[in-house]
Order: structure tokens, then C-alpha cells, then sequence
């Protein structure tokens, strides 16, 4: 029993959901509130990436499902209820590095792109325009020609300033910002000498068209790496621009790993006498799928055809398996009259007869008829109970009586 749901919903998905439905979840979440797309969003996106760090952790889910948040902050795992930092969360997901790694490179740019799964059987190329910072090819990154920038003095070029805080006698707090006087470059260029085309900010934005090649079998979620095409930013290495594949939801066929699964409806005398019913595939091809005299198909029953999968990454030639989930669609009542049905019963198989205890009497049984049932609506309605007597118990009780329990 869940005792709190609230990281639940932060994600939009139920108590019960599985690992690989937190990932989409938070994918798709992060991608929407990350701060570069969305500046004002910022403790949205703290608060996905806290609800996806407890979530993902088996412990920590298992102690929240329990607890709640309080559990959390208590320590029961060891954390204390320090989260990571939300950035760290995003770069591990996306594969953006430690934060000691993104210091000595310059910001990936993450991009999710929609696909089909056709694109995803098929393969498929598509073109993406992004936008990144490039260091300025006139100033060559210096903003400013050659031996203009000058160290800034109020943060003796480290680009910080540290001012350490009072609060209480013999405790101090020291707090770095980022220099106000060189806005963090660690310089101070004069207004006539900086950089014309970047006006002494060092990068331009630059658009770039990536050309984004999917390979048959790859899946939802799956990252592909353009290496050093990411934000550029003087004296760091450029860093890289990761496209998240997304997978729109297809109308007949769900992907199940290597296979696919549909559902096919079939009338009675389908599931009885056979049938041949066509399937389109992804790549165009017609399959005939065939169930021959007296196979019989039971309503759930599930059947697959052999290689009519989804293709494997890196071996398209190898696919896995087209899974198909039979229902079976009965006629409508009284579909024909009584004396075709005693026709029928005879080409079905015998009624089985139920076993009756030799000393009962007829005039005793109690016939239930059957009767439609809304489950949903059961506490709605009390269940009676109808007692059968003969003409002479009738008299001597004067009358019908309900025998309550």
C-alpha cells in the first residue's frame, strides 16, 4: 500500500509502474522543464529530477512506497534527503558526464526527436536544425583584438567573488557569485576595443542542420552522440549534442522488446472453422496469416509468427516475433431459432451432465436464471434469497415469509 503518491504524480504515472515507464516519464519531463529550454521552470525541473532519483532506486522507492517523503528526509537509505543535484541527474540519464567532466567542456545540447515505428523497423534519415554557441571566428575567442582584455581586479581573473557572511558570533558563511564586473570572463575589455561581431561576449549563436541517420532495431529512449558539436566556449572542450529518440504510438503494433504485438478479432466461426486474414507489416509486405480447419482458437488465446518481429539493432536481418492476441466475438443472442439450435448441438460436443444427489426431489431444486451483471456497481445491490414451498406450506403460514439473516 503506497502511503504517499506525490512523486508518482510529479511524474505523471501510476504507484505501480515499471522502471522503464519512470525513464520515458522523466524523459520526457526533463527534456520539456530543462532549464535552457524553459529559464523560468527551474524548481519544476528540480522537482522531477528529486522524484525520478527516488523513484529509480529500488531502497529508496521501496522506503518512500512506505513512509513518503518524510521516510526520505529521515535517512532511512543513507541519503539524508540530500538529493542530487538535479544537472547531475540529467547529465547520468542523458550521458552528459560527472559534474567535474562538464567543467572542462563546454554544455551538451539535448534534443528529443519524434519518430514512428515504422522509422524504427525501416531506418530512416531526418534533418535537425539546432542551435549552439561557437566561439567567434573573428576575435578567434578573445573578444577583443589582440592584447586589449586586461585582468578584472575585483576578482583577480578567477571570475568569483567570495564575501563571507556573519550569522552569529565566532560563525561565518562564505559565499562565491559570480563577478559582477567582468560577468564571470576573469577580463575587463574596454567598450572600443571589444570584438565587433560578438561584442566582446567571446561565442556567437550559430544554427546547425544535423543530419540524424536512425538504424533499423533501434528503440525508443535510445541516445545517439553527435561527439564535439555541442556549445563551444574559449579554452574548454566543445561539448556534444545528444538526440533521445521518442517514439509516437502506433495504431495496430506495440513493440515488446524484439517483438511486435497486435490483436486480432475474429467471429465465432472463424475461431472454429479456421480463417485467412491479412496483416500489413511495417516495411509494406502482405502476411496471410492462417489458421486451418479445426485449429481451434480460444478467446485469449496467443499465437506468433516466426521472424515478423522488429529487426535487431546492428543485425537487421535477424527480427523477432509477431505476437497476436486473439478475441473472439460471439453472436448476438438468439442469433438462430430453437429448432436450428438443436441442429447445431448436434456437431458440438456433448453437454456434460451435472451430478445430482439420487435422494433429491425435484419439487425441491431452486432454478436461478442468469442474469446480465455490472461488477462495477456490485455493493449497489443485495443478494436475496427465494424459498420455494409447496400449496399446504403456503396455507399454514398465512402467507409468504422473508427469512432474514
Amino acid at each position: 500500500m503506497v502511503k504517499e503518491t506525490g512523486f508518482y504524480d510529479i511524474l505523471g504515472v501510476k504507484s505501480n509502474a515499471t522502471p522503464d515507464e519512470l525513464k520515458r516519464a522523466y524523459r520526457k519531463l526533463a527534456l520539456k522543464y530543462h532549464p535552457d529550454k524553459n529559464p523560468t521552470e527551474g524548481e519544476k525541473f528540480k522537482q522531477i529530477s528529486q522524484a525520478y532519483e527516488v523513484l529509480s532506486d529500488a531502497q529508496k522507492r521501496e522506503l518512500y512506497d512506505r513512509g513518503g517523503e518524510k521516510a526520505i528526509k529521515e535517512g532511512g537509505t543513507g541519503g539524508g534527503g540530500n538529493f542530487a543535484s538535479p544537472m547531475d541527474i540529467f547529465d547520468l540519464f542523458f550521458g552528459g558526464g560527472s559534474r567535474m567532466h562538464r567543467e572542462r567542456r563546454g554544455k551538451n545540447i539535448v534534443h528529443q526527436i519524434s519518430v514512428t515505428l515504422d522509422d524504427l523497423y525501416n531506418g530512416a534519415t531526418k534533418k535537425l536544425s539546432v542551435q549552439k554557441n561557437a566561439i567567434c571566428e573573428r576575435c578567434e575567442g578573445r573578444g577583443s583584438r589582440k592584447g586589449a582584455a586586461q585582468m578584472c581586479m575585483s576578482c583577480h581573473g578567477t571570475g568569483m567573488q567570495v564575501h563571507v557572511r556573519q550569522l552569529a558570533p565566532g560563525m561565518v558563511q562564505q559565499v562565491s557569485t559570480v563577478c559582477h564586473s567582468c560577468q564571470g570572463q576573469g577580463q575587463r575589455i574596454s567598450q572600443k576595443d571589444r570584438c565587433k561581431a560578438c561584442v566582446g561576449r567571446k561565442i556567437l549563436r550559430q544554427k546547425k542542420i544535423l543530419e540524424v541517420h536512425i538504424d533499423k532495431g533501434m528503440r525508443d529512449g535510445q541516445k545517439l552522440v553527435f561527439h564535439g558539436e555541442g556549445d563551444q566556449e574559449p579554452g574548454l572542450e566543445p561539448g556534444d549534442i545528444v538526440i533521445v529518440l521518442d517514439q509516437r504510438e502506433h495504431l495496430l503494433f506495440t513493440r515488446r522488446g524484439e517483438d511486435l504485438v497486435m490483436s486480432m478479432e475474429l467471429q465465432l466461426v472463424e475461431a472454429l472453422c479456421g480463417f485467412q486474414k491479412p496483416v500489413q507489416t511495417l516495411d509494406n509486405r502482405t502476411l496471410l496469416v492462417t489458421s486451418h480447419p479445426g485449429e481451434l482458437i480460444k478467446p485469449g488465446d496467443t499465437k506468433c509468427v516466426v521472424n515478423e518481429g522488429m529487426p535487431m539493432h546492428r543485425r537487421p536481418f535477424e527480427k523477432g516475433r509477431l505476437i497476436i492476441q486473439f478475441s473472439v466475438v460471439f453472436p448476438q443472442a438468439n442469433f438462430l431459432p430453437k429448432h436450428k439450435l438443436k441442429e447445431l448441438e448436434r456437431y458440438l460436443p456433448e453437454k456434460m451432465d451435472a451430478e445430482q444427489p439420487e435422494s433429491m426431489d425435484d419439487d425441491l431444486y431452486i432454478y436461478a436464471d442468469l442474469e446480465d451483471c455490472d461488477l462495477e456497481n456490485r455493493k449497489r445491490y443485495t443478494h436475496h434469497q427465494h424459498y420455494y414451498m409447496d400449496d399446504d406450506d403456503y396455507a399454514s403460514t398465512g402467507g409468504v415469509q422473508c427469512q432474514t439473516s
